[in-house]
């Protein structure tokens, strides 16, 4: 009896999803949890695995289509690895000769993330020759585009090909001049229409502050360490700005809100979210619950964040939800921005680049570590007033940490 692939069933946020690879052709073998396709959603990426071993011998929607939740993606003929289906007429033997079952993966194959196997073959370029850097040898889309750029500067051949898909090689009487069209992914298109999304449904407004982390940098320094060897994990500015957030939140509970209509809904827990750099785009995965973490909870989670991030991992769970957001604009460089809004959260807080610049204390000017901060909030619940206090909380929670462990 046949098997039917059909779309696993999407988050209530999520509608529909892309094909955007197709890892087998009717007629090859597939073994049983072997990955078959890709699916592309505006949060992540989706494997989808074979119930069965048997044969692949139809598919039902090809690279690019848009489908929905139990749409029916191929037919699988379970059992034992089956003949392939015999070549088209148009075809001959001396084309390809057909095998009972696809070759053994070579044992030195590398690990391509989805993302990463479909530039791969887009550019048509072998794995083989391009050095992994993420976990266990795995290819990253950085990965790909270092050897791009090593190419492209050797003036390989082939480089000349490849720089004329990612448009740069000029154009025939254009000369100087490159342009190149592709579509949006659909992450980026979600990306798009959620940030023209918060502007035309909310009221943000944005307050800024500065805040002199001496303190936290010295306790950084002090427990170092101590810290590392116990965790297994670095101590970071990260965990510091999420339990001074949390204790803000609990003071003012608007900032931890969202609007339902003409409805205020109000959370009772503080999952964080935050805003992660990821090879296709930025993407927010949720620090759940994030007022019972330990700090070492906490980094260790958003350590783990950022390598999913990079592979293109990130699960639906770990994309949906949260009630307020920190972004760190700082890791790359950034002295000063106005964040938007994650809808419908009510506030986010960013942070920027920590510079030694000089401050007056007790009369006298003093160099200091220090980090311009900023909340952007929705305007219809929040008001000013408790906007400015809780950027001031955050602040006098950073400059004093010993408030976080005394909860005061």
């Amino acid at each position: 009896m046949s098997t039917e692939i059909r779309v696993p069933t999407l988050p209530e946020s999520v509608t529909d999803a892309t094909v955007l690879t197709w890892h087998k052709q009717p007629g090859d073998s597939v073994r049983r949890d072997e990955n078959i396709l890709d699916l592309e959603t505006d949060k992540v990426v989706l494997e989808v695995p074979s119930p069965v071993d048997g044969t692949l011998v139809e598919l039902r929607a090809q690279e690019g289509d848009l489908v929905e939740a139990d749409d029916i993606l191929a037919i699988i003929e379970p059992g034992k690895a089956a003949a392939p289906a015999p070549a088209p007429a148009v075809s001959t033997a001396a084309e390809k000769p057909e095998a009972e079952t696809p070759p053994a993966p070579e044992a030195n194959e590398p690990i391509l993330t989805p993302a990463v196997r479909r530039l791969v073959k887009e550019l048509k370029l072998d794995p083989r020759q391009i050095t992994g850097t993420g976990k266990d040898g795995r290819i990253l889309k950085s990965d790909v585009m270092a050897y791009l750029d090593k190419q492209t500067s050797s003036k390989d051949p082939d480089a000349e090909t490849v720089a004329s898909m990612v448009g740069d090689s000029p154009q025939p009487g254009n000369a100087g001049h490159t342009e190149q069209r592709v579509p949006m992914s659909r992450l980026r298109a979600r990306i798009a229409e959620r940030l023209v999304e918060a502007q035309q449904t909310a009221a943000i407004l944005t307050t800024f502050n500065e805040v002199n982390l001496e303190a936290v940098s010295s306790l950084r320094a002090r427990y170092r360490d101590h810290f590392e060897n116990d965790h297994g994990v670095r101590l970071g500015f990260m965990s510091f700005f999420v339990k001074a957030a949390v204790d803000a939140l609990k003071k003012f509970p608007l900032l931890n809100a969202s609007v339902d209509g003409t409805d205020i809904i109000y959370h009772g827990y503080y999952d964080i979210g935050i805003a992660v750099g990821s090879p296709r785009g930025l993407v927010v995965p949720i620090l759940r619950n994030a007022d019972q973490l330990s700090f070492a909870e906490i980094e260790k989670t958003i350590r783990q964040f950022g390598q999913k991030a990079k592979e293109g991992s990130l699960s639906y769970e770990e994309l949906s939800g949260g009630t307020f957001t920190i972004s760190n604009g700082g890791v790359y460089g950034s002295m000063l921005s106005t964040p938007i809004l994650n809808p419908p959260q009510s506030g986010i807080l960013g942070m920027h680049n920590i510079i030694q610049r000089p401050v007056a204390e007790n009369g006298e000017v003093v160099i200091r570590p220090m980090m311009y901060l900023a909340l952007s909030y929705d305007h219809r619940i929040v008001d000013g007033k408790d906007a400015v206090q809780f950027l001031v909380t955050i602040k006098e929670n950073l400059e004093d940490p010993s408030r976080l462990l005394l909860d005061i």
